[in-house]
């Protein structure tokens, strides 16, 4: 991570505080304890495997046909004194499902120049975006190409089927700036929609988007203050939702010498922006919202009296302690309701339990839905080791709660339709689980509509994949 600080340094403030934080970074004290997010279920990977015919419990449904990809990061060389979770080099995983069997599986560093260097080997090809080329935030399908993304930096990473090969590729050319960790398709449209920003820039954010074959049509400058962390937004059949929230680019961190620069700002402004899809700036209505942060967002649409819903997992604060990751306890799901006649979000309480990594049913993104998927965090403190699965009926004002086990920790799950017609919700939700005590991981496959009921099935690993981000089914074309 340290030439992604220096590449933002050097394109915001010079060589003088390049070299002052440089200096400082190498005076941060070690820490006194085991680092969190390098150690126990976290501690990172130290080689690549490929594994074949995985041993499978239950029975893998004949329609699984496809990819589970999953990325986070796997740091090869961290320096515990200025590790953040955030920063470190990527690392995909890959489970290949066909015909009941599960073919394989893979885990490949992103060929940064970093890993590369570490490794021995050539770096993947392709141009970097202002020298900055770690990616570790999630895996998406974009026109039937797969492409691994982060945000505020690097470009996108093409990644071949099985794994083997990788290019940074912006798009094909199309793609100017940054991009997003989280971009949104919509499913009627197939147009994908992001809110993209970078460190070296904080008095702007873009939005981008790209049509159905993958090419990027549009990149609106947004003025903004302070350079806001914006990881997601939301998409509705009218709007992009920005999430411009007090989680700010941190000059004094940077010069301090930690990895990420982000940091809470109790004097910027929280608010939610409502962007016609087809809008520049000023068309944007700008609602205020009381201070919080915002990672994720379950889901977003259009309310038939002109507001905008947006459900999302929230917190008070974020990253206003720790230099180490998440450090803040989620306050549950909430439903965020902006007004654009009073400029202003009220926001109520869908389930208070802590919570994050929320999904819905992609076919529904954009639009009115039922049900919500997200896991469940301890109660207590900023843990970020998930205990169980929750599934929400919203309809009902209901939770399902998949429980794994005494030290059994769930990453984020992925809900995969049944077919391509079938009810929202009639599916599976299909994610990792670590065994902390056995140090193996399955990806486990459960039925969508009872999650409490036996697994349909689970693939097991004989080693422990430390917890990541996102990732998604991507399913054979047809």
């Amino acid at each position: 991570m340290a030439s992604s600080v220096e590449t933002l340094i050097r394109s915001t403030v010079g060589k003088g505080v390049e070299a002052l934080a440089a200096r400082n970074r190498k005076r941060l004290p070690q820490p006194a304890a085991a680092h969190p997010f390098l150690s126990g279920v976290h501690r990172p990977m130290e080689t690549e495997l490929t594994l074949t015919d995985l041993p499978v419990s239950g029975a893998i449904p004949a329609a699984l046909d496809g990819r589970y990809l999953r990325i986070g990061p796997n740091p090869i060389a961290p320096d515990p004194a200025s590790y953040h979770w955030f920063i470190g080099d990527g690392m995909v995983h890959g489970l290949r499902l066909q015909g009941g069997r599960a073919l394989w599986y893979r885990n490949r560093w992103i060929r940064s120049e970093a890993v590369a260097a570490a490794l021995g080997e050539r770096p993947a090809p392709g141009p970097r975006h202002g020298g900055f080329d770690t990616v570790n935030t999630n895996v998406v399908d974009v026109a039937g190409r797969t492409f691994a993304l982060v945000e505020a930096g690097s470009y996108p990473v093409e990644l071949s089927d099985d794994l083997s090969e990788q290019a940074y590729n912006p798009f094909d050319g199309g793609l100017s700036g940054s991009f997003t960790a989280h971009p949104h398709r919509d499913p009627l449209t197939g147009e994908m929609h992001a809110i993209c920003y970078e460190g070296r820039d904080p008095a702007m954010i873009r939005h981008v988007a790209l049509d159905g074959q993958g090419r990027v049509t549009r990149e609106t400058p947004i003025p903004v203050r302070h350079g806001p962390s914006i990881h997601d937004c939301g998409l509705t059949a009218r709007y992009v939702v920005i999430l411009d929230l007090p989680v700010t680019f941190s000059m004094k961190t940077v010069i301090s010498g930690h990895g990420f620069p982000y940091r809470w700002n109790a004097q910027h402004q929280a608010r939610v922006g409502l962007l016609p899809r087809a809008g520049r700036a000023e068309d944007i209505i700008w609602c205020d919202v009381d201070p919080a942060y915002v990672f994720h967002v379950a889901n977003a649409f259009d309310m038939e009296d002109g507001r905008v819903a947006l459900d999302v997992c929230a917190f008070d604060t974020m990253f206003d302690e720790s230099h180490e990751g998440p450090d803040a306890r989620s306050r549950g799901l909430e439903r965020w309701t902006a007004d654009p006649a009073t400029q202003s979000v009220s926001i109520r309480t869908l389930d208070p339990s802590p919570q994050e990594f929320p999904r819905c049913d992609e076919r529904r993104f954009g639009r009115p839905y039922r049900y919500a998927y997200s896991v469940a965090l301890p109660e207590g403190g900023a843990d970020f080791r998930a205990k169980a699965l929750y599934r929400h009926d919203l309809l009902a004002g209901t939770r399902q709660v998949r429980s794994f086990g005494e030290g059994r920790h769930p990453g984020e799950f992925v809900f995969v339709p049944a077919a391509p017609d079938s009810a929202e919700g009639e599916g599976w939700l299909i994610g990792l689980v670590i065994d902390a005590k056995a140090e193996t991981t399955d990806l486990m496959i459960l039925d969508a509509q009872d999650i409490t009921g036996l697994a349909v099935a689970s693939v097991h690993l004989p080693h422990r994949v430390p917890p990541g981000f996102h990732g998604n089914w991507i399913g054979r074309a047809a």
